[in-house]
């Protein structure tokens, strides 16, 4: 894998060619579009992601926003070069509905030699919006 870009990586799990990390069977999403700087997820909240209100928790949109945020990121890295997210702000703006749809979509801001920030958005299949992020991810250079 070390010999794949970030874009590459990706794009094979897009395509099928190499499974998706096991945080998409915790909280279900997966990649419908990758380009350099640029993801969109869909993902689905469901019974197992609930609050003790009956709700679903903070920690799903959170998940998701971390993860289109990161890969935004390691779509514009080399090969050989991988990040860790050392920030992550995360805004809810409404209540994640359970068994829908949603869109996440992660974008990058600026990538520099040791910091990548990017921002995301988590929405309905609608366009209601749900939550935003930004991220910051330390560049982990060989």
């Amino acid at each position: 894998m070390k010999q794949l870009s970030g874009l590459q990586l990706m794009q094979a799990m897009l395509n099928g060619d190499i499974p998706a990390p096991s945080i998409t069977q915790t909280i279900p999403m997966k990649a419908i579009e990758v380009s350099e700087g640029a993801v969109t997820f869909e993902a689905h909240a469901d019974e197992r992601h609930l609050n003790p209100m009956g709700g679903v928790h903070g920690g799903f949109a959170a998940t998701v926003m971390d993860t289109v945020t990161a890969c935004a990121v390691h779509s514009a890295l080399p090969a050989g070069v991988s990040y860790s997210t050392i920030d992550l702000n995360v805004k809810m703006v409404r209540p994640v509905p359970q068994n829908q749809r949603l869109i996440a979509k992660g974008s990058l801001m600026n990538l520099s030699k040791s910091l990548g920030i990017s921002e995301g958005t988590l929405t309905t299949e609608e366009g209601k919006l749900l939550a935003t992020a930004t991220a910051t991810c330390l560049i982990l250079r060989p």
